[in-house]
């Protein structure tokens, strides 16, 4: 791929942060069990499900790319230990997340509800427990991609440069503190699972706040772009679906057959920075 060029002027830029600037791969699975096992617990404390512990934390590493809200986590751990195959996960995962909430009694308003027993809850819950026992050692299970840190930093100092995550604000901006020396003031995170807006409002949102300039919108989920690249009123945005996040070769493919969305690497990504 040729190298990618913009204007030196003062631009927007919009980074999704786990799959763009934060590998969490390994935290958000040791989560998702631990979440788990408190939220079933009379399951959990069987041997059996004790005995697959290792099991689950693999393949939901391998299922990473279907998540796009932390609660889907606890789902997909459900799913794995009833034999649900990880490759039907990566094929069909909003098909089987519907029918298992529907099939667990598994209310999808819990998914905003911050009582002790909403799934977001109990998921952002555990990260916190971990956080308060061993701050040092949670940050640790996450790592920043390779010179993302850096140009991170960049877009920072030269830029108007926001987050716009599904993760909660609070994780976001302690790993951005910590592994990348980053320090992003609240109103620049932007949280799905605090606000419940999508993406595509907060996009918009920031080309309101700031009108006339140039507009990039870097992500790892190739839904999410493709939403984004049929709205009209994100026309003024650069799409970009970075090829190091939670996506597959497949979707990686299809944004290569077509114009509005580029498809980046880390080098492509360092050079737009």
């Amino acid at each position: 791929m040729p190298r990618l060029q913009v204007q030196a002027q003062r631009q927007v830029w919009a980074l999704d942060f786990d799959g763009v600037v934060c590998d969490s791969v390994g935290e958000s699975a040791i989560a998702a069990w631990k979440a788990s096992a408190q939220y079933w617990p009379e399951m959990f404390a069987r041997p059996e499900v004790v005995a697959r512990r290792q099991e689950i934390i693999d393949q939901l590493k391998v299922v990473r790319p279907v998540v796009e809200t932390g609660y889907e986590n606890l789902v997909l751990v459900r799913c794995l230990l009833a034999g649900v195959d990880p490759q039907a996960i990566l094929k069909d995962w909003h098909k089987l997340l519907g029918e298992h909430m529907q099939l667990w009694g598994l209310d999808r308003s819990e998914v905003q509800d911050l009582k002790a027993r909403g799934l977001l809850a109990a998921f952002g819950g555990m990260r916190d427990q971990m956080m308060q026992e061993d701050l040092a050692a949670w940050i640790d299970m996450n790592d920043i991609y390779p010179g993302v840190a850096e140009s991170v930093r960049r877009l920072v100092a030269d830029h108007e440069a926001y987050i716009v995550t599904t993760k909660q604000a609070r994780f976001a901006e302690a790993i951005l503190h910590r592994l990348a020396g980053v320090d992003l003031p609240p109103e620049r995170i932007f949280s799905q699972a605090e606000t419940g807006a999508p993406k595509s409002e907060i996009l918009h949102l920031l080309e309101e706040r700031h009108p006339g300039t140039q507009y990039h919108f870097v992500e790892d989920k190739a839904l999410t772009l493709h939403k984004a690249s049929a709205m009209p009123q994100l026309a003024h945005w650069n799409l970009y679906l970075v090829d190091w996040g939670y996506n597959t070769q497949e979707e990686r493919e299809v944004v290569r057959r077509q114009d509005r969305i580029k498809l980046i690497s880390l080098d492509d990504f360092h050079a737009l920075a």
